[in-house]
């Protein structure tokens, strides 16, 4: 759970949503999501048994309707809402805060992301480039392909060696940027969010 929600604010925060109108679990679920931009989401783990807590203290009550439990606020949870303005207020500036931070972290890890995959295609031309002069210098025939069962080919190109150990220390570089950042679990979803975009691009890249 981000910390914004630390001390308890989660319950309150439910209790916002829900004087909105009356929601499913997943659907207060779907709009913290909304609301962080997409940044964090919270597990069923950690908003059904808030709703439960809720529910035995008077503040929400819930009809079954198509086989979900849905949740609505009871006057004495708008009646907790108003006497909490003030710290729902402060909730929601603490939101947006998070969301900006969230959202600037999410932008650095993919700069440093595009920007070393960026390197890595540059690399690569050139080596492609310096290996396709050498062997036309040399007049050498092409590396032997794969035999049809699969087997490999005698000897591994230099080349697939040096992307080897590149990759290596592009993963423990980008291990010990977000080591180094002491990132929180929804920090942590975002980087690999990203690590899968650059994933992605390289698939692309490789077709």
């Amino acid at each position: 759970m981000t910390a914004v929600f630390s001390h308890g604010r989660l319950r309150l925060y439910l209790l916002k949503l829900l004087d909105d109108g009356p929601r499913h679990g997943y659907e207060l679920i779907r709009l913290l999501e909304d609301r962080f931009l997409g940044l964090y989401a919270p597990s069923a783990g950690t908003i059904y048994p808030r709703l439960q807590r809720l529910e035995v203290e008077g503040l929400v009550t819930h009809t079954a309707a198509g086989g979900r439990k849905v949740y609505e606020i009871t006057d004495a949870g708008r009646s907790e809402l108003r006497q909490r303005a003030g710290e729902l207020a402060t909730l929601e500036s603490d939101i947006t805060t998070s969301v900006e931070d969230l959202s600037a972290l999410a932008g650095e890890i993919q700069t440093e992301v595009r920007g070393s995959v960026r390197d890595l295609k540059r690399e690569l031309r050139e080596a492609t480039r310096q290996t396709r002069q050498s062997r036309a210098a040399r007049w050498e025939p092409p590396p032997a392909r794969p035999a049809a069962n699969g087997a490999p080919p005698a000897a591994e190109s230099p080349l697939l060696a040096e992307f080897d150990q590149r990759l290596a220390a592009f993963t423990v570089e980008v291990g010990a940027l977000v080591r180094a950042g002491r990132l929180s679990d929804s920090q942590l979803r975002t980087a690999i969010r990203v690590l899968d975009g650059a994933l992605d691009g390289l698939r692309r890249l490789l077709r």
